[in-house]
């Protein structure tokens, strides 16, 4: 296979939910153009996307959304449950706790983590608070796969690293600051701000927003 673009995978993402939407309807068969209209892209780009990872359509006849929905969650490896960690217990680590959807692609979280001694022993929702130094026993234990970190700019690092240095490999950042990582660790940046100076970007410049899409 090919390197696939990070923004490719972004819109299976994408994909994904339209085809769980329309399964819900009852609806049976959909075509690239209707994706294509949900995921504000072209139809080519949906082809391209999906070209990727093999042939899922039958020219004029479109995709069966059963099967593609099932194809897609295959390539996103959402076919297993995921075991997630949580790194910093603020208000956003407290939102994040509570959030109540983990479960809709078999995402779990198991234990969350903070360095504030008073905060230790207590619980954020369900979950009981732990050191960082408890984090190689919890991962082995629980069989973590990734680690949110939702802590200060100023300490991420050191949560990334207490990640890593435990054994894992795929890091959800909503820290407002580039992690420093080896090559096999994958890091998603998650920063709203930065979705809001993109806002304001294409907002006051429509014409490139077309261009690009």
């Amino acid at each position: 296979m090919s390197t696939v673009p990070s923004a490719t995978i972004s819109r299976l993402v994408t994909y994904l939910r339209v085809l769980g939407e329309l399964e819900t309807q009852g609806v049976k068969k959909t075509s690239s153009d209707h994706l294509a209209d949900q995921a504000n892209v072209s139809a080519f780009q949906v082809r391209k996307d999906l070209a990727y990872f093999g042939r899922f359509g039958t020219r004029g006849a479109g995709y069966i959304v059963p099967t593609l929905r099932r194809e897609l969650r295959r390539i996103l490896g959402l076919t297993r449950p995921w075991s997630a960690v949580l790194m910093g217990t603020g208000r956003l680590g407290h939102a994040i706790a509570h959030y109540p959807n983990f479960h809709d692609y078999d995402f779990s979280l198991k234990a969350c983590f903070d360095i504030d001694p008073d905060k230790i022993g207590s619980k954020v929702a369900s979950y009981t608070i732990f050191s960082p130094d408890e984090l190689p026993r919890v991962v082995l234990e629980k069989g973590i796969d990734i680690g949110i970190i939702a802590t200060p700019r100023e300490t991420a690092q050191d949560a990334a690293d207490a990640l890593i240095d435990a054994g894992i490999k795929g890091i959800l950042n909503f820290a407002p600051t580039v992690l420093n990582v080896s090559a096999e660790v994958h890091v998603e940046n998650v920063d709203f701000l930065a979705g809001l100076k993109r806002l304001s970007f294409y907002i006051l410049n429509p014409q490139l927003r077309e261009e690009l899409a």
